[in-house]
């Protein structure tokens, strides 16, 4: 397989990630170090990786393994990109509350939107494309059209949204969520933190016309840029929580397997030697925002589900949104324990707590199993990225 742009089809399919991975590791040293920044028509500097990593069709650390084994040396750009992934599951899942006063803020702009018409006009004028900023514009139709835009596009997009157009944070947040393919609770959330100065105090990202040009080659060379990017006012970021452990399964009992979008490679179980009595998905995109998620992001989702049901052999398991639903079908199905990996702070997280109320009542218990990757790494994103990688890349 020859390496493709993103901007081709997005086959939703492990095989397809696979293919990818395997065709841009030549690549994955050198050129990616020295072209990564460039936003070019097809993105072609860039694994386009994310939305297959995004939804675990492949994992950090298969992608890890395989960029060491072809590079022991040189790739250290590339790693720490998809080291960051996992530095922002982490660094989420030890402070839950930040999504949770993310998810009040999105409302609470909505609220202004309903009654500040000319911010209404300005966060739809932004949603569109049609601010007359050059770059900015071209990227928001890019994201609505495709379900992508290139990770330097994201910073420059938030960072004029924010400082340029006085949009607040969160409602460009929800508008990156319910349109990116790749679109993540924890990287997209935090990313835009971090560009607003609430990540870490007092540090913010400028989009400098100069900067554009340059990394666009100069597709855009845009005007009235703001000079200075003050730092939003933030609350003190709450201390971390004990990380979270993770559960094991009783291989005695019987067990429904459920999988979610947020890991679709659950494969890893069954090599652990688990085998389930019946399978089902759980799935909540709707949930990534209070208004309409866009179709391509539905579609992908739906797609890499049932690829990883057809992997499993169980291409009819039926496909759940409601965690009653579950908890119905784990009753019927007579097993005492319902598997899943476990799934990072976010929308389908919280349908887990639903489902493990639901369950608890009735004697099923949820056994939400952690990977190594992530029991191994997340306990150490307790502050920046940089101390971070030091850790974890040595």
């Amino acid at each position: 397989m020859t390496y493709t742009p993103i901007m081709t089809e997005l086959i939703p399919t492990r095989a397809q990630g696979l293919g990818r991975l395997h065709a841009f590791l030549p690549r994955a040293a050198g050129d990616y170090a020295a072209l990564r920044n460039l936003d070019l028509p097809g993105h072609p500097h860039v694994s386009s990786l994310s939305p297959w990593l995004r939804h675990r069709l492949l994992t950090e650390a298969e992608v890890i393994d395989a960029t060491l084994r072809a590079h022991p040396r040189g790739a250290e750009k590339f790693l720490a990109e998809v080291w960051w992934r996992t530095y922002w599951k982490g660094w989420l899942e030890l402070r839950p509350g930040i999504w949770t006063a993310y998810r009040q803020g999105v409302q609470g702009a909505l609220n202004r939107l309903a009654v500040e018409p000319g911010l209404a006009a300005r966060a739809e004028a932004a949603m569109l494309g049609e601010t007359g900023i050059d770059g900015f514009d071209d990227w928001a139709q890019e994201l609505t059209s495709t379900g992508y835009l290139h990770n330097h596009a994201r910073m420059w997009f938030a960072s004029i949204w924010i400082f340029t157009l006085r949009l607040p944070w969160e409602l460009g947040a929800d508008f990156f969520l319910r349109h990116l393919i790749d679109g993540d609770p924890a990287s997209n959330t935090l990313s835009w933190r971090w560009v607003a100065g609430l990540h870490t105090p007092g540090k913010t990202y400028l989009a400098t016309a100069d900067n554009i040009a340059k990394n666009t080659r100069g597709r855009f060379v845009p005007e009235g840029l703001s000079p200075d990017a003050p730092a939003l006012r933030m609350l003190p970021l709450p201390a971390p929580r004990p990380m979270p452990q993770g559960a094991t399964w009783d291989p005695s009992l019987p067990a429904l397997l459920l999988v979610t979008e947020e890991d679709l490679s659950p494969e890893f179980l069954l090599d652990e030697g688990f085998r389930p009595t019946a399978i089902a998905a759980l799935s909540d995109v709707a949930g990534r925002s209070p208004m309409a998620v866009a179709e391509p992001v539905h579609r992908f989702t739906q797609g890499a589900i049932a690829d990883c049901l057809a992997r499993l052999n169980a291409p009819d398991a039926p496909v759940l949104s409601d965690p009653a639903q579950v908890l119905t079908m784990a009753l019927n199905a007579g097993v005492a324990q319902i598997v899943t990996p476990y799934a990072p702070t976010g929308p389908v997280a919280s349908r887990l707590a639903d489902l493990a109320r639901l369950s608890q009542a009735e004697g099923i218990s949820l056994c939400a199993v952690l990977r190594d990757h992530d029991r191994l790494a997340w306990p150490h994103a307790t502050h920046g990225f940089f101390r971070f990688r030091e850790t974890v890349m040595g």
